[in-house]
């Protein structure tokens, strides 16, 4: 365990990973990460507040994002990561917004307070 250690601190420590951390390869998704956290948060508010045509458009966003993430060279695991974590936060949103909005989610709502 002390060997895996030291390569681990020995690689923290390298050229390479210092370039790493003050490149767009990281800084790029370390910000893009407040969207995917926020729209994890909205999961647990009243779904008759969600966009349907904003939550769409954000799906469409982090598809296109996920698939440039995965071509650019070298490969951006962290921004693939991010929007692909925002994609199944959107697509949880999509279908609380189909529920509420068109398959009777807002009768049962009214019902139940009733």
């Amino acid at each position: 365990m002390g060997s895996l250690a030291q390569k681990l601190l020995t690689s923290l420590k390298s050229k390479e990973f210092r370039e790493y951390l003050m490149s767009t390869h990281f800084w790029g998704p370390v910000a893009n990460w407040g969207i995917p956290l926020a729209a994890i948060a909205d999961t647990r508010k009243d779904p008759s507040f969600i966009s349907g045509k904003m939550t769409l458009a954000l799906s469409l966003y982090s598809l296109m994002f996920m698939r440039f993430a995965w071509r650019v060279q070298p490969r951006n695991l962290l921004l693939f990561a991010c929007h692909f974590t925002n994609e199944c936060a959107q697509l949880t949103q999509g279908a609380r917004f189909v529920n509420h909005n068109y398959l009777g989610g807002k009768e049962r709502e009214t019902k139940d307070k009733a």
